[in-house]
């Protein structure tokens, strides 16, 4: 079963998913492929979903080569089809499901008047929709088997700041993080957390951002990013966002629940939910030119920033 394996897939790190069994979406490359190696080192059994099967099949054979378990699931994440092929895989290979990590994303940057319907809907579809596809598979067997369960979602800095020319992406992670939020009420009865990880990571998907060009080169060439960049903008690798998805899954996070948590390069944070930033009252109701005077004094003060504060 899931904990006879080889000693070499094995960790010093306390933090263990032995005899867990883990489906990670969009797992060939990148952030997702970090994770998927990191919790099978933990001692998880890993389900490496991917659209590209030679990509899975790779992280497959990466993970059996350390001693662990791994099988793939190919399929395009958004629908109903390719969430159910995860759980089965998950059954089917390992017996049992603990674990959904929603992690399949792409992207299609373009300004908002730019954006074609086929743009929006693709991010949409793959990141928003297949969030909640694989989610509600995982949520169904998780209160049918009624032995609890984890739901990490990914979210990201664009979701919770904005972020100029990623209308589709910025939207459906913003989405995403509130699924966070409503599914840990819904599921606490059933014993099931859910987190949303905002990860800083230089990815293929990433890589593209013009403000991340120079640290996409140097790490291209193999070269440390800065710790400036490391902690003060919290980027680094795929790695370095890894062990937050091993915590995640483990029963170390038992009792958190609820939360979007950041990580990249040397920098863990915690995300604030959305509040009141202020108030105003008037007795009777609000006209425009109340609501004008307000803004300008009382209100005004507490205005929100936008956007990501690149380095």
């Amino acid at each position: 079963m899931a904990g006879e394996r080889d000693a070499a897939v094995s960790t010093t790190d306390a933090v263990r998913l032995d005899g867990r069994v883990i489906v990670i979406t969009g797992a060939g490359q990148g952030i997702g492929r970090a994770a998927a190696l990191a919790m099978a080192k933990a001692g998880g059994d890993v389900v490496v979903n991917d659209v590209d099967g030679e990509a899975a099949a790779k992280v497959v054979a990466e993970i059996e080569a350390l001693g662990g378990r791994a099988a793939p699931a190919v399929a395009a994440i958004g629908t109903a089809e390719a969430a159910d092929l995860c759980v089965a895989t998950a059954l089917e290979a390992f017996g049992r499901l603990d674990v959904m990590a929603c992690n399949a994303g792409i992207l299609r940057d373009k300004v908002l008047w730019n954006t074609t319907d086929e743009d929006f809907d693709a991010v949409v579809a793959t990141h928003l929709r297949g969030t909640f596809t694989c989610a509600r598979a995982a949520a169904r067997h998780f209160r049918a088997a009624g032995e609890g369960g984890r739901l990490i979602l990914v979210s990201s800095m664009a979701g919770q700041r904005g972020n100029f020319g990623q209308t589709s992406y910025a939207a459906a992670k913003a989405g995403i993080a509130a699924f966070a939020r409503t599914w840990s009420m819904e599921l606490a009865k059933s014993g099931v957390t859910v987190n949303a990880i905002v990860p800083n990571a230089m990815t293929a998907m990433t890589a593209t951002a013009p403000a991340l060009k120079p640290y996409a080169e140097m790490m291209g060439r193999g070269e440390s990013l800065p710790d400036k960049v490391r902690q003060d903008f919290g980027l680094g690798g795929p790695d370095d966002v890894a062990a937050l998805f091993v915590y995640l899954a483990s029963e170390r996070s038992a009792s958190v629940t609820g939360q979007a948590i950041g990580l990249g390069g040397d920098r863990l944070s915690l995300w604030a939910h959305p509040v009141e930033a202020a108030h105003a009252v008037m007795a009777g109701g609000w006209s425009a030119e109340r609501i004008a005077e307000a803004v300008e004094t009382d209100l005004a003060g507490a205005m929100q920033s936008v956007g990501i504060d690149f380095i």
